[in-house]
């Protein structure tokens, strides 16, 4: 998968790091949130990229701490890195959200399970709303996030308003 590809070796061209240090930076940074990453993909896509030359793990001892690799891009890793940032750009954009099989499907449903569906839906996007607002407002003013991970959180709220504003028409008819 491409765009694990890519997260990994971003966050590997950015600073040298084991596949913990790369699965924490994800988490730290909220990626799984708005890509479909998990931690066993991270230390999976690790040692696969590895095996293909475009990163190299360097092991390394820290005091009593167990030993443990430690990643760097390749120059291959810094081309794979440069070729899949054009190509994912370069891609038709596609948004999947796991409960548009549940939209697409309200229909099938009777009226008072449509009800308890939409309800849920929208109960959670209260949860990611609240989750965004507080993200936002707390990041907004530090200067260490970058622009580029600020844009992400505004296009999931601007989604979300989009979300709200279908469960109202829903809800109406």
């Amino acid at each position: 998968m491409a765009a694990i590809d890519l997260i990994v070796l971003g966050i590997l061209k950015q600073k040298a790091s084991s596949a913990y240090d790369i699965q924490k930076a994800v988490e730290y940074r909220n990626i799984s949130k708005w890509v479909k990453i998990s931690t066993p993909s991270i230390y999976k896509k690790v040692l696969q990229l590895e095996k293909k030359g475009y990163i190299k793990g360097e092991l390394t001892k820290d005091g009593n701490m167990a030993e443990k690799a430690v990643y760097h891009l390749t120059a291959a890793g810094e081309e794979e890195f440069e070729t899949l940032m054009l190509e994912i750009a370069g891609n038709p954009i596609r948004i999947f959200l796991d409960f548009n099989a549940v939209i697409v499907n309200l229909d099938s449903l009777p009226l008072e399970k449509q009800k308890a569906c939409v309800d849920r839906i929208e109960d959670n996007i209260k949860v990611l709303k609240t989750y965004l607002e507080e993200n936002i407002h707390m990041k907004q003013d530090l200067p260490e996030i970058p622009q580029t991970g600020k844009a992400v959180l505004r296009q999931q709220f601007i989604l979300v308003q989009a979300i709200e504003e279908w469960i109202g028409s829903v809800k109406v008819r």
